[in-house]
């Protein structure tokens, strides 16, 4: 774990280009505005494949960094998404529609809302993997875990248990 602004300044770069691994799960802030457009577009570690996210909302560039972080042929990658991320237009939509076209998506799995403290949105995670199983290419699982919810005071509280005998 290194401390810095991954997305202006990565530190677990090796030889100009970033470390890549099995396995990247993030739970990046929110919908956070950041200040990475101007260097987004000319990036020297090639994140902005598929666009460059609005400066309203980084949700797209730690995606990128993500999708980017994985090794190219065992790369599997997990973040938590603000809902909205989903269906949000604009240079997002144009980034999604890239992923999907790339056939990285393969699953997206959306949670209820109040799950988390400091938000009561609803969140989902976003399941991608740089190689599919060939009976899982060009198609994505939409799971919609929301049902799985316990309402409680203050927030919600839940289980998934996937089957990953398929995995």
């Amino acid at each position: 774990i290194d401390l810095g602004d991954t997305l202006r300044s990565p530190t677990l770069v090796e030889h100009g280009h970033l470390i890549q691994f099995d396995v990247v799960v993030s739970d990046p802030p929110f919908t956070a505005r950041w200040r990475g457009r101007d260097i987004w577009a000319d990036d020297p570690y090639g994140r902005s494949f598929d666009g460059i996210p609005p400066s309203s909302s980084a949700n797209y560039a730690w995606v990128q960094h993500m999708l980017k972080s994985m090794a190219p042929n065992s790369g599997r990658m997990a973040v938590l998404l603000p809902h909205g991320a989903l269906f949000r237009g604009g240079s997002e939509l144009q980034i999604r529609r890239k992923i999907l076209e790339s056939d990285l998506v393969e699953a997206v799995i959306g949670l209820g809302p109040n799950l988390f403290y400091g938000t009561g949105i609803a969140s989902s995670i976003l399941i991608c993997r740089s190689r599919k199983l060939p009976e899982r290419k060009n198609s994505v699982a939409f799971i919609n875990a929301a049902g799985l919810l316990r309402r409680g005071r203050g927030r919600n509280t839940g289980s998934i248990f996937l089957d990953n005998s398929r995995s």
